[in-house]
């Protein structure tokens, strides 16, 4: 396979990349603005499966709203094109990955990190209900970090606008153990106070490295949330336990509000008010022109095939990708814990990898599909309450160098942890780990699984 071998898109004036994230819906593509030359991440809906789902409401919406909220916390949406077939949303790239990943590394977080992540959390929010927006779907792994470790709320699939004259939501909405009581029943709920609940199960996270609620089935689940059913650790300080003990209030009429969360003497500690500029003008026009004409307004979508061979990655998404200059960390050198997105690296002929793969899932009892070098494994979670998916994609890196991309697309994180490792484990044979000598001549571990 020649070294110059793999496929190019352009999206407009975007040159699109490697898959760095996918949901049920969407993918999120890496993507460089030709013109600028700045890093983006592109997310990709196909306008038949928008329509098939009616959702076409629901995605302008989430759209709308992001193009109104412009915070230094928020992810920012810079703009929206539409293809013959697709969406595209233009995002900030955030590169320090989700906070959740951070938890599953180092567990509960000092006093001050927690602080901090939380004042940025509640400014950010804070800002949301000022332009009328409830988020409704807060946890830690809807809040991303940018490189120099501040926090970025992303995700507002779920979120929702006041609407004058309706006082109260009634759409029962969320993940199972950050929402607040009141969202479970059917007299309605405050969209502010429902999020601020979200915020204090996120501060008990950060501080203690596990959930304040957590059962095996729903209904004790919400019974526990019901009841604020719960205990701090002996670590936690007196001023913390007090706020979280007010946050986690059953009754959201009692609920301490965003306003005394921000005079709380614990939140008020080393804090550092974002400053942020005056109100930008927000045009909706881009949205409007996407939805009202849904198959009539496109940007030119090119794509260049050199042959059928893996997408090449260039400099530029190896660096985006290894966070910085150093890329030893493309190979997840020396890691104690796997992100939901985890890698490997081999020397194998691609086509010898992917059939490896395919081999490899099926002797698991995975379902796997499989086109242009991209593989996706579909099977049922291990409590068989829910499917469980993931994505594998191989790029050539170098002449002969493959780096194979893994990534949790449906499914419970730890539970994709487990099988991560297992799968490495039988993919020994097609997994390249390269072995360094340190400069005081000792052997460095450098599996990358």
């Amino acid at each position: 396979m020649a070294g110059a071998a793999g496929r190019k898109k352009r999206v407009g004036r975007y040159e699109v990349g490697r898959t760095i994230g996918q949901g049920t819906f969407a993918k999120v593509k890496f993507a460089v603005d030709a013109d600028t030359g700045a890093a983006v991440a592109m997310k990709v809906l196909d306008k038949e499966t928008i329509l098939t789902h009616r959702m076409l409401h629901q995605i302008k919406r989430e759209i709308s709203i992001m193009k109104i909220v412009r915070h230094p916390s928020i992810v920012r949406l810079n703009e929206v094109l539409a293809g013959k077939t697709k969406i595209y949303i233009i995002l900030e790239l955030v590169t320090g990955g989700e906070l959740f990943d951070k938890i599953a590394r180092h567990g509960k977080l000092c006093e001050n990190e927690a602080r901090k992540y939380f004042q940025q959390l509640i400014d950010a929010i804070n800002y949301c209900h000022s332009k009328g927006v409830y988020h409704r779907d807060l946890k830690p792994e809807n809040l991303l970090l940018d490189a120099r470790g501040n926090l970025k709320v992303s995700d507002f699939g779920l979120s929702t606008l006041s609407q004058n004259g309706v006082g109260l939501l009634h759409t029962t909405c969320g993940t199972p153990n950050y929402v607040a009581p009141e969202v479970l029943g059917s007299n309605g709920y405050d969209g502010s106070a429902a999020d601020v609940w979200s915020c204090g199960v996120i501060l008990y996270v950060l501080m203690a490295g596990y959930l304040p609620f957590e059962e095996n089935d729903l209904p004790s689940l919400y019974g526990k949330i019901t009841a604020a059913q719960y205990s701090c650790p002996y670590w936690f300080s007196p001023g913390v336990n007090s706020l979280i003990q007010r946050i986690l209030d059953p009754n959201p009429r009692t609920r301490i509000t965003i306003e005394e969360i921000r005079a709380d003497p614990w939140f008020k500690k080393n804090y550092v008010a974002i400053r942020r500029g005056e109100d930008e003008s927000v045009s909706l026009d881009d949205v409007q022109a996407v939805f009202d004409n849904i198959e009539d307004k496109y940007v030119s979508e090119e794509v260049t095939h050199k042959d059928g061979g893996p997408l090449m990655m260039n400099a530029f998404e190896m660096i985006t990708l290894s966070q910085g200059l150093d890329l030893s960390s493309l190979f997840d050198r020396q890691q104690e814990f796997v992100k939901r997105q985890t890698r490997f690296v081999s020397r194998k002929p691609a086509k010898t990898v992917v059939a490896t793969i395919e081999v490899v899932a099926g002797s698991m009892g995975l379902k796997v599909h499989s086109q242009n070098y991209k593989l996706r494994l579909e099977g049922t979670s291990s409590n068989r309450m829910s499917q469980f998916a993931v994505v594998l994609e191989v790029f050539e890196v170098a002449p002969s160098l493959f780096m194979v991309d893994v990534r949790k697309v449906a499914g419970d994180t730890l539970e994709y942890h487990r099988f991560y490792k297992n799968l490495c484990n039988k993919l020994d044979t097609v997994i390249w780990r390269p072995v360094e000598v340190s400069a005081k001549s000792t052997l460095l571990r450098t599996t990358t699984c």
